[in-house]
């Protein structure tokens, strides 16, 4: 088609140049006698002139609709002062037209493809090709393009080596979430599509690989929430000989790099925080830093008063007793609180008691809260002095079993620091360190709290008499309230896994059926090594600033896993299914 430039790269010093353009129809003006076409590419936009001086491509400029395919020679002029547009990168010239081509005409478009498009997402995903053009989403596609090639870049110079695994694998010991796949070479057996390439890039350090990368598509059938999709990409990383401040300095390198070449964005430090103290100030194992409210402990001061709400769970060493002191709050008006409480009891919390400091130096009357009467004043004014409270203040109450309290008040401190605009900053980058090694089932067993490969701080002995208690070497990268990413030094010798396999309820035989290959490569010299995956889309959504991943995304899935633009997933028909030795049972009424 011979075009010399994009349409968004156009600028002042091609002024008096020919240039031939290539796009679609932004927008088409008729001021009678001259018409004006904004051209679009994936750089950006451009202004077109067409005037009657050129009456053959005049004419056909006339017949010109939105979206239909152009191509343009022109000229390059400046626009006049009055016409300049500071808000576009070619807001200072434009294109006299010379000749025009329509390549494609267009039918009307589904929507509207501007900056505010209020039509329902369902009809954005059926017509993914059309939203698609639209400039937010074209930048955040090339935005993403962007993020990716630097990531390579900084690991190939680090000494990485890109190396793909397979897509077809066997289903994983959470095989539930796996997406199956029907062999027809080998009857009623199933391949399973990756979850992460978790144990071939451990195969990879065995093998003496010692750094390795991959951009790697991962795959989990789950419920989806704005931050996940059924298939997602991961930016994995492994290395051999490694401490866990080796490749927690590597990819706070890559991400500080990231932020300031791209974002104009630069993190000073990325703070330590271990998973216990997280839990016990900010009520999460990734806290976000930019809200300056912490949770406070006050069980030990309601373990003697009457009111059972507190008093049970404050002598219940299951349960915690939790303050949040929010500065300022108490212009916080009772609706608002209602509708906190209603918040709070997404997150199982059965109620959300609240004192209001009105006037600090009257005492017990300078407080306002219906809690008060069974808190006594002596109690009352214990809890206000702990949590120096002044005058403006509104302090809420959590007292339920400690993983509720800790996420209801976890969540309530992030909402009410967004609704009164807390923030101290605008990216607050973190490390969250020393996690449990295991978490507890409701039936009381032991479930890994990431994976089974990842590796306890302790030694054999002391994981066998304390499994409940033992620490792992994993840790999770958090900005803003996000975890970005996490990782861990995984287990390199054999006894050791194998000890966290009978941990797990895992005996010799599924130990042998499951991960026999695994306990084999670990038999033949396998190094020190470990890992961090992050989360590409998470990552770029929050660089974006978009409120879901489905927006950085190409083709992404609706809620439901569903692809609107294709209509899958979708039935089978009969002889594909006789082929790969399946029979669909009808769902029962």
């Amino acid at each position: 088609m011979d075009r010399s430039i994009y349409c968004g790269l156009v600028r002042s010093s091609h002024i008096d140049s020919e240039v031939t353009l290539t796009g679609w129809v932004d927008r088409r003006r008729d001021h009678g006698g001259v018409i004006f076409l904004d051209l679009r590419d994936r750089e950006g936009i451009v202004q077109v002139v067409f005037d009657s001086d050129g009456a053959e491509f005049f004419k056909l400029a006339d017949s010109v609709r939105s979206e239909f395919v152009l191509k343009v020679t022109g000229k390059v002029r400046a626009r006049s002062e009055a016409t300049v547009n500071p808000g576009m990168s070619t807001g200072e010239i434009e294109v006299y037209g010379i000749q025009l081509e329509i390549l494609n005409t267009a039918q009307t478009p589904p929507f509207q493809l501007d900056d505010f498009v209020t039509v329902g997402e369902d009809v954005r995903l059926k017509y993914r090709y059309m939203d698609l053009r639209r400039t937010e989403m074209q930048n955040s596609l090339r935005f993403r393009s962007k993020i990716t090639s630097s990531i390579r870049n900084y690991l190939v110079e680090d000494g990485f080596l890109d190396i793909e695994t397979p897509i077809m694998t066997r289903a994983t010991p959470e095989g539930a979430r796996d997406y199956l796949i029907p062999s027809r070479t080998h009857p009623g057996q199933f391949f399973a599509m990756p979850q992460s390439p978790q144990l071939f890039k451990q195969m990879l350090m065995v093998a003496g690989f010692d750094r390795y990368y991959q951009i790697a598509k991962c795959f989990r059938d789950e419920d989806l929430r704005a931050d996940r999709q059924p298939e997602f990409t991961q930016i994995d990383i492994e290395a051999s000989f490694i401490e866990e401040e080796d490749i927690m300095s590597t990819t706070e390198t890559m991400m500080t790099k990231l932020f300031a070449e791209h974002m104009d964005v630069h993190f000073e430090a990325f703070p330590r925080m271990t998973y216990g103290e997280a839990m016990t100030r900010y009520g999460s194992d990734k806290p976000d830093l930019r809200i300056p409210l912490e949770l406070v402990d006050i069980k030990d001061l309601l373990k003697d008063i009457d009111f059972k709400v507190f008093a049970g769970p404050a002598n219940d060493p299951a349960c915690r007793v939790t303050a949040l002191k929010v500065p300022g709050g108490a212009i916080i008006s009772r609706k608002q609180i209602d509708d906190y409480t209603k918040f709070v009891s997404i997150y199982g919390a059965k109620g959300l008691a609240w004192i209001k400091v009105n006037a600090l130096e009257s005492g017990i009357e300078g407080l306002q809260s219906p809690i008060i009467k069974f808190l006594g004043e002596e109690v009352t004014l214990a809890v206000m002095q702990r949590l120096d409270v002044s005058d403006g203040d509104i302090v809420f109450f959590g007292a339920d079993t400690s993983a509720i309290v800790s996420e209801a008040l976890g969540a309530l401190r992030c909402k009410v620091g967004a609704d009164l605009d807390l923030f101290t900053c605008e990216w607050a980058p973190m490390w969250v360190i020393d996690f449990p090694m295991f978490d507890t089932t409701e039936s009381g067993g032991l479930t890994p709290l990431h994976h089974p490969f990842t590796a306890p701080s302790c030694s054999i002995e002391d994981l066998k008499s304390d499994p409940a208690n033992a620490l792992s070497r994993a840790y999770d990268m958090v900005l803003n309230g996000v975890e970005l990413g996490g990782g861990s030094i995984r287990i390199h010798d054999q006894h050791m896994q194998a000890v966290v396999f009978d941990i797990l309820g895992i005996d010799a035989e599924e130990q042998r059926e499951k991960f026999g290959f695994l306990l084999d490569a670990l038999k033949f010299g396998a190094p020190p090594h470990g890992g961090v995956a992050f989360g590409l889309d998470r990552l770029i959504m929050l660089m974006v600033g978009a409120d879901s991943i489905r927006d950085v995304m190409a083709f992404p899935k609706t809620q439901s896993a569903a692809c609107l633009l294709t209509d899958a997933p979708s039935n089978v028909d009969t002889a594909q299914l006789r082929d790969l030795n399946i029979r669909l049972r009808k769902k029962e009424d």
